[in-house]
């Protein structure tokens, strides 16, 4: 009887395996029935519950229970409304909004359904919060002219170019502390700022990419995408860009910047030829648009939207932008608005309904079949790294 049962094991697999193999390649594209999964609860934040709620109908499950407050205060109290004894939980609170107090409510609702039993609490966080404050930045340059006029200048100003960097925190890291102490076995993220913060938790995370999307829309929204040149707005980009012109067989550009002494502008270098192509400027996150005054704290979204017009001057037909997290805090709608782009691109780990009524450039790409795949082979045990280079129907 147990040699039977084994039998009918191995001949699932196979078959699963061999039906794989008739998927296109380059990205496969998979399409899953809604199943039964037992022992299971996924609850949604206060941050995007849009998103969870699209999560969860592709699972063909409800959301768990829970009610969120505040008392006069403003502490937050959180009530998880049914049982989690013994439950798989997954909870979905993205980096958004009230990035303080949903991380407040989060750290809470991990505690309540670990403090109750729950087998196993993951946190599904699209955009994790803090992600761009993962390291102590450089010690900047000290101006040439040093002397009276130096001496004379404002403390605050002194400090701010004179290595005040190095008393700067890790905040992602103490996120990442503030995770695992509050109860969490299991983090699921998409597109860290820095794929490095996986190595602050001490706890197994998943960080899932939405390059395999982003291939799917330019290759469907872009007519003349083999004629287009994949751009970085910086460096340390250089790799998320190469990757993607790869898997397209296109080249690849990206715009360097250079500081030739401490309080200037810095100049931006076009490396790479976008002459009568479609550049499409590809980011991890776009914010305010704006600057700030140290280099090392610019705002990435600043270099990908003001090199637009430098793209064009450079001979481009036509720019697009695809980010995975659109922020878009402050004045980045209005100058979206402003700017020569044919369509400014992001998944919605961030609700973008706003945005897109304030900006009919804004498009969305839907990340919601990804994470739900994703907590479905977790919940079941299997590789989540197949949707490195997959994408689920």
């Amino acid at each position: 009887m147990l040699g039977s049962v084994a039998k009918e094991k191995s001949d699932i697999t196979t078959l699963d395996i061999n039906c794989l193999a008739l998927l296109p390649s380059d990205p496969p594209w998979l399409e899953y029935p809604p199943l039964r999964m037992p022992n299971i609860k996924i609850f949604s934040g206060s941050s995007h519950p849009d998103l969870a709620q699209r999560v969860v109908d592709r699972l063909g499950i409800d959301l768990g229970k829970v009610v969120t407050k505040k008392f006069s205060n403003l502490e937050t109290c959180v009530e998880i409304g049914e049982s989690v004894r013994g439950e798989d939980v997954y909870i979905v609170q993205s980096g958004c909004g009230e990035i303080n107090d949903n991380l407040m409510e989060m750290l809470i609702m991990i505690n309540a359904c670990k403090i109750a039993s729950a087998a196993r609490v993951t946190a599904v966080i699209p955009c994790f919060p803090y992600a761009r404050q993962d390291k102590k930045d450089k010690r900047p340059e000290i101006p040439e002219k040093v002397g009276q006029d130096w001496m004379r200048r404002p403390a605050e100003v002194i400090g701010a170019t004179s290595g005040a960097k190095s008393r700067a925190p890790i905040s992602a890291k103490l996120v990442a502390n503030m995770l695992s102490v509050a109860g969490a076995d299991h983090i699921i993220t998409m597109d860290l700022h820095a794929s490095q913060i996986q190595g602050f938790f001490d706890i197994p995370v998943d960080n899932l990419y939405a390059e395999p999307a982003v291939l799917k829309w330019i290759r469907e929204n872009i007519p003349e995408w083999r004629n287009a040149i994949i751009v970085s707005p910086d460096a340390g980009g250089a790799k998320r860009v190469t990757s993607i012109a790869d898997r397209l067989n296109i080249e690849f550009a990206l715009i360097h910047k250079e500081r030739k002494k401490a309080n200037e502008v810095a100049s931006m270098v076009l490396v790479g030829d976008v002459k009568d192509r479609i550049a499409i400027l590809v980011d991890d996150m776009a914010d305010t648009c704006g600057t700030i005054c140290h280099a090392a704290e610019k705002y990435v979204c600043y270099t990908t939207f003001s090199q637009t017009f430098r793209l064009m001057e450079a001979g481009a037909t036509k720019t697009y932008a695809i980010l995975t997290h659109g922020i878009f805090s402050g004045p980045a709608v209005s100058r979206i608005n402003n700017a020569c782009f044919e369509a400014v691109v992001v998944t919605n780990t961030i609700p973008q309904e706003q945005h897109m009524k304030d900006s009919t450039k804004i498009q969305l790409i839907d990340v919601s079949n990804i994470l739900a795949e994703a907590i479905r082979r977790t919940h079941n045990g299997e590789s989540v790294s197949f949707l490195f280079n997959s994408v689920p129907l």
